[in-house]
């Protein structure tokens, strides 16, 4: 079943872009959209990053769709896509982007806010943190 405000929904190894989120979204009837854009920074922990890579399970798109459908019919937005990279990354590169629309501005705040977080903690995508000082970490791993 695709609920009817999911616009696009991807994961992919190349640049995300702003722009065709936003465009995915473009609808008269919402006078209120919100757009989330996560980046890599260069630190953590304390520690300077210089890049990361990003895994993903291989029913991490499934998940990220059966995400973005729950978030769709709980806050009865118009518009939402989401879309998340995964290969190597260094600072600055965009790593999500996740985006709502709606009549309102209030509801697309809520939307936005429980799709990046739900996302972050249910799909599994896995972080490979490449540090400064030689050392690593993986973030969300099994």
């Amino acid at each position: 079943m695709t609920h009817p405000a999911v616009k696009l929904v991807d994961i992919r190894e190349t640049d995300l872009d702003v722009a065709e989120v936003v465009g995915a979204l473009d609808d008269a009837a919402s006078g209120g959209l919100t757009l989330f854009v996560g980046r890599v920074r260069d630190h953590d922990h304390g520690k300077g990053v210089r890049g990361l890579e990003y895994s993903a399970h291989p029913s991490a798109l499934d998940r990220l769709r059966e995400v973005c459908e729950k978030v769709a019919a709980d806050h009865g937005i118009a518009g939402l896509a989401a879309v998340h990279r995964v290969g190597r990354l260094a600072v600055g590169d965009i790593a999500v982007i996740v985006a709502t629309a709606s009549g309102h501005r209030g509801e697309t705040f809520e939307a936005s806010r429980d799709l990046i977080d739900t996302l972050k903690a249910t799909v599994p995508i896995w972080k490979h943190q490449l540090f400064g000082d030689g050392t690593e970490e993986w973030v969300g791993a099994p």
